[in-house]
């Protein structure tokens, strides 16, 4: 008897990925498999990129893009320890380069990339509640903005070891509940997906790579322009010290 076609996908893709090979398998349309084909091309050292971005002040179009992977790689059984630990460091990464970007910018720097109806709060939360201002938005998923207060961490000149400890472990309190979500649901979800995405996947993969390459160049541009005004900055308070001297 011949076996189904769902049946010989499993068989041949190996037994490290059956939820996913399952779901692709049994899929109305080849189209409702692009979006994780995309993802998932990058492999679990992907998350460790994505992760850097994600965390940084200057972030993906896509809200949750690290939670996503790792979800989809957590159904896939992948090492689950891996997973968080590449997540994680990241994350911090991404963390400390933007809060070197704010140390170094200063408080004229938070001002001009904190937007002003928020710049008053994340100050006063930075200054009143500075363990819960890092904790919370880099636990708490999006709408909840991170890079105001990773920025004002720097600005503020917050201590870099009690950041860097705050940060990395919300930042990994958060990957692990997205790995636990995978190990659980991310079945469940996958299937959904496939449902949902016979229709829409082509459109959705068509939006997410225009978002992607808009947001590369728009990083490019802020971490150019973060650069120099930095660098100014700088110059301008070594040319008033040398001038008072």
């Amino acid at each position: 008897m011949k076996a189904p076609a769902g049946t010989a996908a499993i068989a041949a893709t190996g037994s490290t990925k059956p939820h996913l090979a399952f779901l692709l398998a049994t899929a109305p349309h080849r189209h409702s498999s692009k979006f994780f084909h995309f993802l998932t091309s990058f492999g679990v050292f992907g998350i460790f990129l994505v992760s850097i971005v994600d965390s940084s002040f200057v972030p993906l179009p896509v809200p949750g893009v690290t939670d996503v992977m790792l979800i989809i790689f957590a159904a896939q059984k992948a090492n689950w320890i891996l997973l968080i630990l590449l997540a994680t460091a990241g994350s911090a990464i991404g963390g400390y380069l933007s809060y070197q970007v704010g140390h170094a910018g200063g408080m004229q720097f938070l001002e001009k990339h904190v937007p002003a109806r928020i710049f008053k709060s994340v100050c006063e939360w930075m200054e009143k509640h500075a363990i819960l201002a890092i904790a919370l938005p880099a636990i708490l998923p999006p709408p909840m903005p991170l890079s105001p207060f990773v920025l004002a961490a720097g600005a503020l000149k917050m201590s870099k070891k009690k950041f860097i400890t705050i940060f990395t472990l919300s930042r990994c309190a958060r990957h692990a509940l997205a790995v636990w979500l995978g190990i659980f649901y991310g079945r469940h979800v996958l299937h959904l997906w496939n449902r949902f995405s016979a229709k829409w996947a082509g459109t959705i993969l068509i939006v997410l790579w225009t978002g992607i390459l808009v947001s590369c160049a728009i990083a490019f541009w802020k971490l150019y322009k973060a650069s120099k005004d930095v660098s100014t900055h700088s110059a301008s308070l070594a040319d008033g010290t040398n001038t008072t001297m």
